[in-house]
């Protein structure tokens, strides 16, 4: 009769196989949790734009944003700054024209590997290099001038539209004049309805 059950070290060696795939599929599923980026849907009156941050160049910037965004915070705010060839700004006015009080600024993570390239997003700020609060640029071409190191401090990249760029672009056609002291502002508004926070995982990107 046919013996059918197999030698001892046949079934340990398909029992050790069985554990190192089994090792390399939790260390997949690891990695995988290790690489999940935050992404944020910015709902605009002229349609969504995705954006995929980035907290392991600028984690403080990150948490910043994300925190404003949670909090409601761009909810009725503006594209208040437009200008062609160069980047769309918001995020600190409200549909008068007043700017909104925010929380402290934080510091500038500006760093020269991450560069102000077409469809970054980075932090707005004044002359002084940590005093970014809560508006936001979006880079409509490459901006070699705002990275850090070039003219300066530089401007701190946080991440990129990955969604909707083409809203970008329609947003940074708009005509523009100069309103309440301000200079290219968007003579129809651009409002900014509501920033969303959701996970992504950057394997499938």
């Amino acid at each position: 009769m046919t013996n059918f059950v197999k030698p001892f070290r046949y079934v340990m060696q398909i029992a050790l196989s069985v554990t190192f795939m089994l090792g390399i599929g939790n260390c997949l599923a690891a990695e995988g949790q290790q690489n999940e980026l935050p992404q944020v849907i910015i709902e605009t009156s002229e349609g969504a734009i995705e954006v995929t941050l980035r907290p392991d160049i600028a984690p403080e910037t990150v948490e910043n944003f994300i925190t404003y965004a949670k909090n409601g915070f761009y909810e009725g705010t503006l594209f208040h700054r437009v200008i062609p060839g160069f980047m769309i700004q918001g995020g600190g006015f409200d549909q008068d024209l007043n700017q909104k009080q925010t929380r402290s600024p934080i510091r500038n993570e500006a760093r020269p590997t991450a560069k102000n390239l077409r469809g970054t997003i980075a932090m707005a700020r004044t002359s002084s290099p940590d005093s970014a609060t809560s508006q936001f640029f979006i880079n409509l071409t490459d901006n070699d001038f705002l990275n850090a190191g070039v003219r300066g401090p530089g401007y701190a990249v946080f991440g990129k539209v990955t969604g909707g760029m083409g809203v970008v672009d329609a947003i940074a056609s708009k005509k523009t004049v100069r309103s309440r002291g301000m200079a290219d502002v968007p003579q129809e508004p651009v409002i900014i309805r509501s920033v969303s926070v959701r996970q992504t995982d950057t394997a499938t990107e």
